[in-house]
């Protein structure tokens, strides 16, 4: 029997179908709940890693299939343009505050990751796997891997991080009374990069379009911090060497 499993989800039909039900099912089910814990993703996640572990099915397996979507991520994230284009003059009256708020959020993310990662003991390899976890895939799995950090586990946190934001953004806005559609739009790229802006998206038209530049800002930001931040922690695990 399990290796009828396997003959037929090594192919990559399987994962294709089980990722495009798993997700429709999770818009409908966001749809029919009303609440942000109902997030379209998180559900068609728990959907797959379920139906994976039920039937015992090699994660292998589901790659085949899933990695034709993947394809689709750089795409997708390239279409954020024509948002972009369209608010064009929201983003020539307002580039010094995008900056300076992505700037400024990029160093948060950065000074959390090195604060907890301190504070409970982690590695280096593991810290640096975390770095870029608030930027878009195409540019965190570099930084991640030139840096000698895992890709996995840079993964994982890109999700993690993208669904919160993508979950808790707008309970956040209304929480901190945020007004101001670019500041909101800002906040959300640069903090949980392309599914934060999906909801960035469903707020407004401006909201999607400063979340869409502050993720490619956020990006480029992110590389240059990681480096120096990177060069001061092995200096500072150098310098801890020569006193022992």
């Amino acid at each position: 029997m399990q290796d009828i499993i396997n003959n037929i989800t090594s192919s990559a039909l399987f994962g294709v179908t089980l990722s495009i039900f798993a997700y429709v099912f999770g818009v409908m089910a966001n749809k029919k709940l009303k609440t942000p814990i109902a997030n379209p993703v998180l559900i068609a996640d728990i959907i797959i890693v379920t139906i994976l572990l039920a039937l015992n099915i090699p994660y292998e397996n589901y790659a085949v299939g899933g990695s034709f979507i993947e394809l689709f991520l750089a795409p997708v994230t390239a279409a954020l343009a024509v948002k972009i284009h369209a608010q064009i003059k929201e983003l020539k009256a307002n580039w010094l505050p995008l900056i300076i708020g992505t700037a400024v959020g990029s160093l948060a993310s950065i000074l959390c990751v090195l604060f907890m990662c301190r504070l409970f003991g982690f590695s280096d390899t593991l810290t640096v796997s975390l770095f870029p976890k608030s930027v878009t895939t195409a540019i965190a799995i570099p930084i991640s891997e030139s840096h000698g950090g895992v890709s996995a586990i840079t993964v994982i946190s890109l999700m993690f991080t993208g669904m919160l934001g993508a979950m808790f953004s707008p309970v956040l806005i209304k929480l901190f009374r945020i007004k101001n559609p670019v500041a909101a739009g800002t906040a959300i790229g640069t903090s949980s990069h392309a599914l934060g802006t999906t909801k960035a998206l469903e707020l407004g038209d401006v909201e999607g379009a400063m979340s869409g530049i502050a993720i490619g800002m956020a990006g480029l930001i992110t590389t240059v911090y990681s480096i120096f931040t990177v060069s001061y922690t092995h200096l500072r695990a150098h310098e801890t060497t020569l006193h022992l």
